[in-house]
C-alpha cells in the first residue's frame, strides 16, 4: 500500500493500554518506554485512544485475586488498573529482560491479569475474549523470543486473541553493554526492531478492529456460563461410547 493509503486508516473507537513492566520508577528513563512510545505513537496517529501505565509506579499487591485488600493486604491499586485494562480493546505488556527472563514486575502483572480470567463478559465468555494482546521486550542479552512467548502464551491462555507477529523488541550484545537509548547502541536505528514494532502495532489494530466490528469473538462452544448450566457443545457423551 502507498503512504496515502496507509494514512487513510482510521481506528477511532479503539482503546489500547500499554503496561510498562520496567523496574525503574518515573521519571527515571526506561528503555522499554522508548519502544512503547513508538508503537503508541503509530496507534494515536490512526485514532486509537492510548493509555500508558508504568506498573512499578503503582502500589500493586502480590497475589492471584482481583482485589488483594480482600485477602489481607492493606493497599492494592490493581482493581483500578484492571478496570482500565478491561475497558481496552488492545493490551500490550512490555518489559525488560533480566537473567534471560521477564522482569518480576512483568510476572506480577501477568499473575494479576490471571486473577480476573474466570470472570465472564455479557455473552458468557471469559472476560478477555474479543480483546487483542501483544508484547514488547528490551534488554542487552538474549531472550526476546523466550520472554515474549511467555507473555503471549499467558495472554492467549486467559482469553486474549494474538495476531500474527505480535511481539517486538531490541537487544544489544550479550553481557553488560549499552541499552536501547544509550548513545551508540544502534537500537533506535535497528531496522529489524523498527520493522517488527511497526508490523506488531498494525496487526494489533487490524485484529482489534475486526473483532470490534464483529461484536467480539464469535459465540459458540465457548461460553462458560452455558457450560456451567449443563451445555456440552457436541463434546461426546460418555453414555454413547
Amino acid at each position: 500500500m502507498t503512504e496515502p493509503e496507509i494514512a487513510a486508516f482510521d481506528f477511532t473507537g479503539l482503546r489500547a493500554t500499554f503496561v510498562n513492566c520496567t523496574l525503574k520508577r518515573s521519571p527515571e528513563t526506561s528503555n522499554t518506554q522508548a519502544l512503547v512510545d513508538i508503537s503508541a505513537g503509530i496507534m494515536r496517529k490512526h485514532g486509537v485512544d492510548v493509555e500508558l501505565i508504568r506498573a512499578v509506579d503503582h502500589d500493586i499487591a502480590t497475589g492471584v485475586y482481583v482485589d488483594m485488600t480482600e485477602h489481607g493486604w492493606d493497599r492494592d491499586e490493581w482493581p483500578t488498573l484492571f478496570a482500565r485494562i478491561l475497558d481496552s480493546d488492545i493490551l500490550v505488556v512490555a518489559g525488560p529482560i533480566w537473567l534471560g527472563d521477564n522482569s518480576s514486575i512483568t510476572k506480577q502483572v501477568i499473575e494479576r491479569l490471571y486473577a480476573g480470567s474466570s470472570m465472564t463478559n455479557a455473552a458468557g465468555q471469559y472476560v478477555y475474549y474479543g480483546k487483542v494482546g501483544g508484547a514488547i521486550i528490551t534488554g542487552n542479552e538474549d531472550g526476546i523470543k523466550h520472554c515474549s512467548s511467555n507473555i503471549l502464551y499467558s495472554l492467549q491462555h486467559i482469553g486474549y486473541s494474538i495476531p500474527p507477529a505480535a511481539d517486538a523488541g531490541w537487544i544489544g550484545e550479550a553481557g553488560p553493554g549499552p541499552s536501547y537509548l544509550d548513545p551508540g547502541s544502534g537500537g533506535p536505528e535497528n531496522e529489524f526492531t523498527q520493522r517488527n514494532t511497526t508490523f506488531m502495532t498494525w496487526n494489533l489494530m487490524h485484529l482489534a478492529a475486526l473483532l470490534k466490528a464483529a461484536g467480539g469473538f464469535p459465540v459458540g462452544g465457548n461460553q462458560r456460563t452455558e457450560w456451567d448450566a449443563g451445555a456440552r457443545f457436541d463434546y461426546p457423551n460418555p453414555e454413547y461410547r
